[in-house]
């Protein structure tokens, strides 16, 4: 949202109101004169026969553990669970550090414990780098698996468990839809355990695994209750200890935007069509009472805390509070969903390799990469409803603080732009797309690469509760008003 304008904003002013025009929220009449509302315009609510829209959410989430240094307990847990052999998941960098050579430890603590370690992870995983680790993961057939690492370990460590269980499946098999097949997986998976490294991407609490799809420039997932881990080990600080400064904020602004986003999504009453199995209930759901408890508890905190991490690294309570958030925001957004800057999000990072080549400080790779934290920012949040609550939070104050009643319903998205545009000052986040390196003959190709992201887009207010409406020319808008602020 950092460079998108306040009129994008102002769009979609309340969604909970859900009114008729995703560009001009309840003016609508004023800019369409002449009764020119078309049908695509026209709300779900009122063209969805009641019995066809959805009328429950489901509330998943790995366990959760918090502790310093309870990272030295994954041999017992494994142990614990009768591990046969465990499959461990990490990258060159994290291999090197401290969070894994107190894995190891952990691991070869414990007496008939066998293990091996797969330390090739991709940062910003592709469809080959997923290949590699599915396929090293099939050769051992691993009881269980354990990720140590941050989301790009944690998603492989997943689709390295999932296709080992179905052992002759394509890739493509469970990939979300329309990109992929988006089947329903109905076997039992292997116990996956995750260490996160980072406080950002909740992976440890999701059964949400993103990768990059290279073949059309843009990220998508698979996105499935069954692949969240039966355990997260998470609020151990002693794992962030080595994580750069630039890391960690744009880790925390995933999970700033995880929390604006499930906060904003359409609520799942408004989700359509209902499934007609239980098993076919996607795990982005809508917002929902359970998850807006944790998204705006994750927001608040990230608010307080993102500054401080930025401003001293070695604030261990600001970290802990951080991989807390990421958590929390995890549990919400695993179970709300996501929308508009993370649909966007993807192809401006999967266009990179091929465009900009933007490489962001702070990250050790040779490859250009624009991290996912970054990459929601720069068009976020595009979906205001909820805004006077989101503002309050940004200001410091509650809803009921004079300085935020007395503003009216049309001008609240503008005092929300410019709260958050202020926080992503504060952080030194590149101001718009044109900082990365994209120009304005992309927005077409960043339009594109996002509309295939339906998973998403149907949770955002505006699209995702108007019928026939694919939502390319308010993605259009955003993107070409995200250049610079």
């Amino acid at each position: 949202m950092a460079a998108a304008s306040r009129n994008t904003i102002l769009r979609l002013i309340n969604a909970s109101q859900h009114t008729v025009c995703p560009c001009h929220g309840a003016h609508a009449a004023a800019h369409h004169p002449h009764g020119q509302v078309h049908a695509i315009n026209q709300l779900r609510r009122l063209a969805t026969p009641v019995p066809e829209r959805e009328y429950a959410f489901e509330v998943a989430a790995s366990n959760l553990r918090f502790g310093d240094g309870v990272t030295r307990e994954v041999g017992m847990d494994l142990k614990n669970m009768k591990a046969r052999k465990v499959g461990v998941f990490t990258d060159a960098n994290v291999a090197k550090l401290k969070p894994m050579q107190a894995t190891i430890q952990a691991l070869e603590a414990e007496t008939d414990l066998p293990f091996e370690v797969y330390d090739k992870v991709s940062i910003e995983p592709t469809e080959d780098s997923w290949r590699d680790a599915i396929a090293w993961a099939r050769k051992h057939d691993f009881s269980h698996f354990l990720a140590v690492g941050g989301g790009s370990v944690i998603d492989t460590a997943k689709a390295a468990n999932l296709f080992t269980v179905y052992h002759d499946s394509d890739l493509f098999d469970f990939i979300n839809a329309p990109v992929g097949k988006g089947l329903p997986i109905k076997q039992t998976l292997r116990p996956l355990i995750a260490v996160p490294t980072t406080a950002g991407t909740g992976s440890e609490t999701t059964g949400t695994a993103i990768l990059d799809i290279t073949s059309r420039a843009f990220k998508t997932g698979i996105a499935n209750r069954a692949l969240k881990p039966v355990l997260g080990v998470v609020q151990d600080v002693h794992n962030t200890e080595s994580c750069p400064t630039a890391v960690q904020i744009s880790a925390g602004l995933d999970v700033l935007f995880h929390s604006l986003e499930s906060y904003t999504a359409i609520p799942y009453t408004e989700r359509y069509p209902r499934p007609a199995n239980p098993i076919l209930r996607p795990a982005y759901q809508g917002s929902n009472p359970v998850a807006d408890i944790f998204s705006l508890w994750a927001l608040q905190t990230t608010v307080k805390n993102l500054p401080l991490v930025a401003k001293n690294h070695d604030n261990p309570e600001a970290r802990r509070q951080m991989l807390l958030a990421s958590s929390f925001a995890g549990i919400g957004f695993g179970n709300a969903g996501v929308h508009l800057c993370h649909g966007m999000s993807y192809p401006i990072s999967g266009l990179n390799k091929k465009g900009p080549k933007y490489k962001h400080p702070g990250y050790v790779t040779d490859l250009p990469i624009i991290p996912h934290g970054i990459s929601v920012a720069l068009t976020g949040p595009a979906a205001p409803d909820r805004h006077r609550q989101a503002l309050a939070i940004f200001n410091g104050t509650t809803v009921s603080d004079p300085s935020i009643t007395k503003i009216a319903d049309t001008e609240i998205g503008a005092h929300l732009y410019e709260a958050i545009a202020r926080f992503l000052d504060g952080l030194g986040v590149p101001r718009g797309l044109k900082a990365l390196g994209y120009k304005s003959g992309d927005v077409e190709m960043l339009a594109e690469g996002t509309l295939p992201q339906r998973r998403v887009l149907d949770l955002a207010p505006g699209i995702g509760d108007v019928v026939g409406s694919d939502g390319k020319e308010h993605i259009t808008r955003i993107l070409e008003r995200s250049f610079e602020y």
